[in-house]
Order: C-alpha cells, then sequence, then structure tokens
C-alpha cells in the first residue's frame, strides 16, 4: 500500500472535521506546561515531599524563590493563552494573566492551612493511617483535594481551560474527579477514592468524609442546566460510605447524617439521619 494517499485521507479529514483540529496549538494553554506548574505547586505547599530535594535553612529561601518564579513564568504564559482562547483573540491578556498567577503565589498560605486539616482529617479518621506524612506521600484522596484546591482558585477567578486540565489530570492519577467548580470546606477527607465523582455546583460542607464510589451527581444533564445548581448539598459532620449516590441540585443531606454504602439518594435527609438500602 502506497503512504501518499493515506496522507490525503487524513488530509482531507481534516476539512471535513475542523473543529477537532487545532491548527494554532500555541493558542490552547499546553497541557504538559499546565502539569509542570501543577507539580511546582504541589511542592510550594508539600516542599520536601513531592520531589527528591534537600530542604534546610540554609536553602530553603532559595529553592522556594525558584520555585515560585518558576510557577509564574510558566502559569502567565499559560493562562495569557487560556484567556486569548476564550475571548477568540491572538494575543492580549498578560497583566491580567500575571496578576492571576501573583494571586495564586500569594493564597498559597491559605491553601497549606486549608490542605493541613484535610491531612490531619484523613490521619485521624482512618484507623490504618500510621502518620501524616504517610498521608501526604501515598493517599490518593489528598492529592486530589490538593489540586482541586489549587484548581478551585483559578476557576473563581476565572481562569478558563486550565482548572479543568488540572482536575482532569489528578482523575487520571487517583480516579477521583473532582470538578473545580465544586465547593468543599475544611477538614475534607476522601478515603480510598477510586471512583469517586463529585460534580461542578456541588456543595460540601466541613469534616465530611466519603470512600470509594461515591456519585454526587446531577439528575439531568441537559446543556440548557448549565447555569443551574444540578448536584446535591452535603452539610457538616456528613459520612457517605461506598458506592452511595446521591442526585439532584435540590437534595440536601442534612448535618450529621451517614449514608449508607450502595443507597440511592434524590430527595433531602434531615439533619442526624442514617440512610441504609
Amino acid at each position: 500500500m502506497e503512504i501518499e494517499p493515506m496522507i490525503d485521507k487524513i488530509l482531507n479529514s481534516y476539512e471535513e472535521t475542523g473543529d477537532i483540529n487545532a491548527n494554532e496549538a500555541s493558542a490552547l494553554p499546553n497541557r504538559e506546561n499546565v502539569v509542570e506548574a501543577l507539580h511546582e505547586l504541589q511542592s510550594l505547599v508539600f516542599p520536601g515531599f513531592k520531589k527528591a530535594e534537600e530542604i534546610d535553612s540554609n536553602r530553603i529561601r532559595y529553592l522556594t524563590g525558584q520555585r515560585v518564579n518558576k510557577i509564574v513564568s510558566v502559569l502567565t504564559k499559560e493562562i495569557e493563552k487560556a484567556i486569548c482562547y476564550k475571548n477568540k483573540e491572538k494575543s492580549g491578556g498578560f497583566l491580567c494573566a500575571e496578576k492571576t498567577a501573583l494571586s495564586l503565589i500569594e493564597e498559597i498560605p491559605k491553601i497549606r492551612r486549608q490542605i493541613h486539616k484535610d491531612v490531619l482529617a484523613a490521619f485521624l479518621g482512618d484507623p490504618a493511617a500510621k502518620s501524616a506524612e504517610e498521608v501526604i506521600v501515598s493517599y490518593p484522596g489528598l492529592d486530589a483535594i490538593l489540586t482541586y484546591r489549587i484548581a478551585n482558585f483559578l476557576h473563581k477567578n476565572g481562569v478558563p481551560v486550565i482548572p479543568r486540565i488540572m482536575s482532569e489530570y489528578s482523575h487520571s492519577r487517583t480516579g477521583i474527579d473532582i470538578h473545580p467548580g465544586a465547593t468543599i470546606g475544611e477538614s475534607f477527607f476522601i478515603d480510598h477514592g477510586t471512583g469517586v465523582v463529585i460534580g461542578e455546583t456541588c456543595v460540601i460542607g466541613k469534616n465530611v468524609k466519603i470512600y470509594q464510589g461515591v456519585t454526587l451527581g446531577a439528575l439531568s444533564v441537559k446543556k440548557e442546566l448549565q447555569d443551574k445548581k444540578r448536584h446535591p448539598t452535603i452539610e457538616d459532620d456528613v459520612t457517605i460510605y461506598a458506592n452511595a449516590t446521591i442526585l439532584g441540585g435540590k437534595t440536601t443531606i442534612g448535618r450529621g447524617s451517614t449514608i449508607g454504602g450502595n443507597t440511592w439518594v434524590m430527595k433531602s435527609v434531615p439533619p442526624n439521619s442514617t440512610v441504609t438500602q
């Protein structure tokens, strides 16, 4: 078989289905660059845990400064491309992108305080956890939550595309799918984690614990509902066991409730309730 006719057919397909081409790939955020920035941000939050590097009092300021400058440089470029892509422009938005990147760096101490509480929730909530350090280096749930907290900040600040790249990268690594638009309170713990889905308009309170296979989803996925609250509200101190499915924007799980494994919930549950199959 000859190669040239095959090439012609591929090029013809580019004409026929042009909406899935990226002929100007530089106009889109680069996934590898975004993931690289995410890794550096995770190392900024957990210095010494995420990369093989020596952290001591003599080098910490230099390493932190080096990391911050790299993050700002990479993210500014990628955020600018995301803004241009959204606005269908070829250039512009540098100052806005740089400001957003710097704002994320300024947010790091707050993110560290939040994730510290998430670490403690995992350590105290899992009898198998031997130390907080073990949680940081090995628990996929914490990895997904940290990525969410970074992506959520960018999402709230109007950055297109990039928060989804971050969250879907984490999804591919951990099996945990948290939309960056969700609202999640402090001391959040995902145990085991595989198959967890948390939708865009989901609201989760403080001290919530969920297990593998839990879906916090929508009753309908019609496109015209994209600006509506489609996912449930989970109030403080709720535990949701494995493979439970909770659906609907009007569904609220009351404070202090326990949702048993393999349950299907589409109506609100009063505070301090127990729902079983």
